[in-house]
């Protein structure tokens, strides 16, 4: 697996232990719905937070956050709808980024609460 990639998938594992430890019951991890998928879908109380992942090794070129352009935006929403509509949820949705990178020997978790808008 490339090296990227195994970052990546660290990234994910280091936010649902977060997430968890902030009170999240995650319900899904990478959910796919046609070419888009949901890196971690959790709920707290009654809302459900549809969370994009984003872990990079420095912040030398940006912060991890900057990394979600529009069209995964998009497809995100797309995604989503999908998802709630496929388990009949009646919950507040609510899309979140948890941004990490390296800084020397661990990492930094930053959890963007509505961190976008799907309108």
């Amino acid at each position: 697996m490339a090296e990227h990639n195994e970052l990546g998938k660290l990234g994910e594992e280091l936010a649902v232990e977060f997430l968890q430890k902030e009170g999240y019951k995650i319900l899904d991890t990478n959910w796919t719905f046609q070419k888009a998928e949901i890196d971690i879908i959790a709920q707290k109380e009654n809302t459900l937070a549809i969370v994009e992942v984003k872990t990079r090794s420095s912040i030398d070129f940006g912060l991890p956050q900057d990394f979600v352009k529009p069209k995964k935006i998009q497809l995100l929403v797309k995604a989503v709808d999908a998802y709630v509509n496929h388990k009949n949820l009646d919950l507040d949705v609510r899309f979140d980024i948890v941004a990490i990178h390296k800084e020397s020997k661990s990492f930094v978790i930053e959890h963007l609460i509505n961190a976008f808008f799907h309108f």
